[in-house]
């Protein structure tokens, strides 16, 4: 297995390419699913995080409007992240997260990437609509709802969401459920935590 990227220097590249601050914290809230998803299947939880944060972070560079499949959005960061030394399974996994590469999500990390990368976006928007503005408010019932309701968060695929789980091969409200739990392990770094309880 080749050596991975310290986090630390991950984070500053994604940092430098990335200056929208709700795309960083959605790579960061990828990033928490993909740490709990990676622990569940007993798998490098390191490894898998750094998948999740770095997935989009050429998006805001090269968002790829025309879904090219070696162009801009995730080609070109997978070029990028090559020439850094990234493992071959990252990038493999990065490239197959957006459907129209073609790249097959041959891996449970990569199955992972697609199915969190569309729900984290769903859950973000449905926590920011409650009050509290806090991800310990929403939960597996609120997300389907939201998921109902077609003109809620419409940039985000319900279709990948749907698929995602499949593909994981996990009961769907299990999915959302398990993603909001790792979301809300992080929820001060993805300033989700609202105001605290009692205030």
């Amino acid at each position: 297995m080749t050596d991975l990227p310290t986090r630390a220097d991950a984070l500053a590249l994604m940092q430098e390419y990335t200056a929208s601050e709700s795309l960083r914290k959605h790579m960061l809230s990828v990033e928490s699913a993909m740490r709990g998803y990676a622990a569940h299947f007993g798998d490098d939880v390191d490894r898998w995080g750094l998948t999740g944060l770095m997935h989009d972070f050429d998006y805001e560079r090269y968002p790829n409007a025309a879904h090219a499949a070696d162009a801009e959005h995730p080609a070109e960061g997978a070029r990028l992240l090559r020439a850094r030394g990234y493992p071959a399974d990252i990038v493999e996994a990065i490239l197959g997260h957006a459907t129209y590469t073609g790249v097959p999500r041959i891996t449970a990390m990569a199955r992972a990437l697609f199915a969190v990368d569309e729900l984290t976006g769903l859950i973000t928007a449905t926590a920011l609509v409650k009050p509290s503005r806090s991800v310990h408010e929403v939960d597996a019932r609120s997300v389907r709802k939201k998921m109902k309701d077609k003109a809620f968060a419409r940039g985000v695929s319900r279709e990948d969401v749907i698929r995602g789980a499949e593909e994981l091969q996990v009961d769907l409200d299990t999915h959302i459920q398990f993603v909001i739990d790792a979301m809300r392990a992080s929820a001060e770094s993805l300033g989700l935590a609202g105001a605290p309880s009692g205030s």
